[in-house]
């Protein structure tokens, strides 16, 4: 048996008790928002292409998720300030169940992107994870809410978790940093690192490090959606009014929408603005296409 379906088969034994569970009510509200009772493993390892972490960026609040609410009797308050945020508990991660669902804020939450569900933290926060068993760290968008676990501080997507090596454990001890306007600088620095360099499909010419960061973050992630149609219509429009390339593609039954590639950051800077306006305050710039 080949050593990822060794892995793959550990993994379900390890996590299936360690996912997640959602703020999602009974049993009944269960089986008319999910296809599944329970979380389940992936039945694939993440590809190369979506073991890309997202660049981090300093955005607005979205208009959903950052209330205080209360899930299953315990009253939770967001905080107003992901400042000087930084945590070390036990770390989870969720998959099938949720894949191609809502998160907190209405995005879609899919489980093969770096993402995250924290219980306070605005949303989104981007924040980075790193397992203290490994030292291994990865870069995650926050931007849906749990886990409500009492003894779990953050719920990771299942690529994160995978590039964090923890899914054979189901759970890991983390040390959770936010990544606010006061200290953004200390976690871009290495964006032209060999990592990120060779996860590109062509090699680079040697250029200087404010370029090759420019070069990286050509792409704009807009919309993902189970709705084949809203992707048409939401690429078709795009297209239309912003007079750039626009990518509809799909896997795993979800339909992504990305504009790109883009010149330089001055262009994104700008398109994100424009995308911001024109309803898409979720958009942000990704350096590959998914």
């Amino acid at each position: 048996m080949k050593h990822w379906q060794l892995l793959l088969i550990a993994a379900s034994l390890a996590s299936l008790a360690a996912c997640s569970s959602k703020p999602v009510g009974g049993d009944e509200y269960q089986r008319t928002r999910y296809q599944q009772k329970h979380d389940s493993i992936p039945n694939r390892l993440p590809a190369q292409h979506e073991l890309q972490e997202p660049a981090p960026q300093i955005v607005p609040k979205s208009r959903g998720g950052n209330k205080d609410y209360v899930v299953f009797g315990k009253a939770y308050q967001v905080l107003p300030s992901a400042d000087d945020y930084v945590k070390v508990g036990m770390a989870s991660w969720y998959g099938k169940k949720f894949h191609g669902h809502k998160t907190s804020n209405g995005e879609i939450y899919d489980m093969y992107g770096f993402s995250a569900a924290h219980k306070t933290l605005p949303i989104p926060t981007y924040a980075r994870v790193t397992n203290l068993a490994n030292n291994k760290s990865v870069i995650v968008r926050i931007n849906d809410r749990g886990p409500f676990h009492h003894n779990r501080i953050i719920d990771l997507s299942y690529s994160a978790a995978f590039k964090l090596d923890m899914l054979n454990q189901g759970t890991a001890k983390v040390k959770v940093e936010a990544i606010t306007a006061s200290n953004i600088a200390q976690f871009t620095s290495n964006a032209d690192s060999e990592e990120m360099l060779a996860s590109r499909p062509t090699p680079l010419a040697p250029v200087e490090k404010e370029q090759t960061v420019s070069m990286l973050n050509k792409y704009i992630h807009v919309l993902v959606t189970r709705e084949k149609a809203l992707a048409e219509n939401t690429a078709k429009g795009l297209k239309f009014l912003l007079q750039v390339p626009v990518n509809l593609t799909e896997k795993d039954a979800l339909y992504r929408v990305q504009l790109g590639p883009i010149g330089d950051n001055s262009d994104v800077d700008s398109l994100l603005a424009n995308l911001h306006q024109q309803g898409y305050p979720e958009a942000y710039p990704t350096a590959v296409l998914k």
